[in-house]
């Protein structure tokens, strides 16, 4: 099979998953903020960002299982594939002893005399955070054997299971009226045991289809513990950064707004990822044959890669992102009974946050593939750590809560100059050619698709038709403009070639 097919074929698995969840996603959000209400939607979110900022841990080894499994994959040395799957276990295991000590002593403090809850809701708050715990330490032991279903392109497998997942966490919505149980500890009790069975059928398939890697045997190499620790210890940066920046800001605006304003960043969180799930899908496709192309030396494709998943992938984010951000008000009025104060700011900040970070992802999965992100991880990691102290002081000044977002795209901004510059050092990556061929096509499809739906938007006096006519002539725009400005010819012929064997796979299906 090729590699143009093998993406297609991924892509298709996982714009399944896509649709999926996001259509069970959007729905759910509306019944979860109506059951548990406002305060309890709020409290859920924050009690969740409590254990996130001990699970940066996982996160960072999780990326650098995924990295070496991938280039050792790509070189073909399957001894070695087994050997980075056990190192990698063993390191989980330990993060997930710490990752708990650390959630049952540092975070208990902080849930209790730091956040900002309601006193009658501290009880409730507490079960909840438990049971957040738990489940990320499933999520935790859990990492190496779905960095392994990824590195193998197994994703019809992690497709389906995604899929299931949504929808038990969606059946569960219907249990919340059952008895007289607290909803929202009901509901964390009921979310993490849908975690753990996914889990336990994640490693029963890995143990299944790939017995040889998954067969655990303890490892002697302390040069790959090394690699692997090193890697992980510079990624780590990164992951601090980044949590620093989400839930790190989360937090902060808790202390100074209270749990309503938390609980719009959650609806604006979740709009956020539902949409950007169309793009990341895509690139999750491209991620493996990125690093594998580096490990083959293949540069010529290497930077193919990195330049047409780049572009690609901006133009599949506006598409989706232009009629929402024109539309954040109907639908949110639409899709929640009751939308919190602050919601379509926030909606159509992401947005914009998230456009950008369209465009970064193939850079960082470049830098990645290298295994050499020492210098990204100090110096682009400590551009997006500034988000954290700009949002204090912001929200200490008295500015309004869509402040921190504002911060963070104007970081994000200059964390993707920085890694050009990192690239251009580490593989000689053309960055004015990326600037010409990739940023500037993507500024004037955005500037000819916005004016014409935007004003449409306004003009027409019912708003289903303003809505319905405006996302259509924006998707349009998009697309028609993207095809004759912002591809060249060459662009053109690989995304027919990846579309058609797209649409094959479809009719196959």
């Amino acid at each position: 099979m090729s590699r143009t097919s093998v993406i297609a074929k991924n892509t298709l698995a996982l714009y399944l998953r896509m649709g999926v969840s996001m259509l069970i996603g959007f729905w759910a959000s509306r019944i979860v903020l109506d059951k548990l209400g406002i305060d309890d939607f709020g409290i859920y979110s924050v009690v969740g960002g409590v254990v996130v900022l001990f699970a940066f841990l996982n996160s960072a080894l999780t990326g650098a299982t995924q990295r070496f499994l991938n280039f050792e994959l790509g070189k073909k040395d399957f001894e070695r594939v087994r050997k980075v799957f056990s190192t990698s276990l063993i390191i989980h295991a330990a993060i997930a002893g710490t990752v708990l000590v650390l959630a049952e002593t540092v975070g208990l403090w902080f849930l209790n005399a730091q956040l900002n809850i309601p006193a009658e809701r501290m009880a409730a708050a507490n079960w909840a955070y438990q049971f957040s715990v738990a489940g990320t330490l499933v999520g935790i032991v859990r990492a190496p054997f779905n960095a392994a279903v990824v590195a193998y392109e197994r994703m019809s497998f992690l497709a389906w299971l995604s899929i299931g997942e949504c929808l038990a966490k969606f059946g569960i919505l219907f249990l919340l009226d059952v008895g007289g149980a607290d909803k929202l500890v009901f509901y964390s009790a009921l979310i993490f045991g849908v975690i753990f069975s996914a889990a336990g059928t994640n490693v029963a398939y890995c143990f299944r289809a790939f017995g040889e890697t998954t067969r655990f045997a303890f490892p002697r190499d302390r040069g790959l513990f090394g690699e692997l620790l090193s890697f992980s210890a510079w990624n780590l940066i990164s992951g601090v950064a980044t949590l620093a920046s989400t839930q790190g800001v989360n937090m902060v605006v808790n202390i100074f707004c209270g749990v309503a304003v938390n609980a719009a960043m959650g609806v604006a969180t979740q709009v956020n990822s539902a949409v950007y799930q169309f793009v990341s899908n895509f690139q999750t496709a491209f991620s493996p044959q990125i690093t594998k192309s580096y490990a083959e030396n293949d540069r010529e494709y290497f930077l193919a890669l990195i330049f047409g998943a780049s572009k690609i992938s901006y133009y599949m984010m506006l598409v989706l992102a232009l009629p929402v951000w024109m539309n954040a008000e109907f639908a949110l009025s639409l899709w929640l009974v009751d939308v919190p104060a602050h919601t379509v700011a926030f909606v159509r900040l992401t947005i914009i946050f998230a456009l950008i970070d369209a465009l970064n992802g193939p850079l960082w999965m470049s830098i990645g593939a290298t295994g050499d992100i020492r210098r990204y991880a100090l110096c682009v990691s400590s551009l997006n750590l500034l988000n954290l102290p700009l949002a204090y002081f912001a929200l200490r000044a008295g500015m309004p809560p869509e402040s921190v977002l504002a911060i963070r795209i104007a970081t994000n901004l200059t964390m993707m100059a920085s890694r050009l510059v990192i690239l251009r050092r580490a593989v000689a990556l053309p960055v004015r050619k990326f600037l010409k061929t990739v940023c500037v096509p993507a500024a004037l499809v955005t500037l000819i698709s916005f004016p014409a739906p935007w004003f449409l938007a306004r003009g027409l006096g019912n708003a289903w038709a303003s809505a319905a006519a405006s996302s259509g002539l924006a998707v349009s725009a998009v697309c028609l403009s993207a095809w004759f400005f912002g591809f060249g010819v060459s662009e053109r012929r690989l995304v027919a070639e990846y579309a058609g064997k797209f649409l094959k796979k479809i009719k196959r299906t």
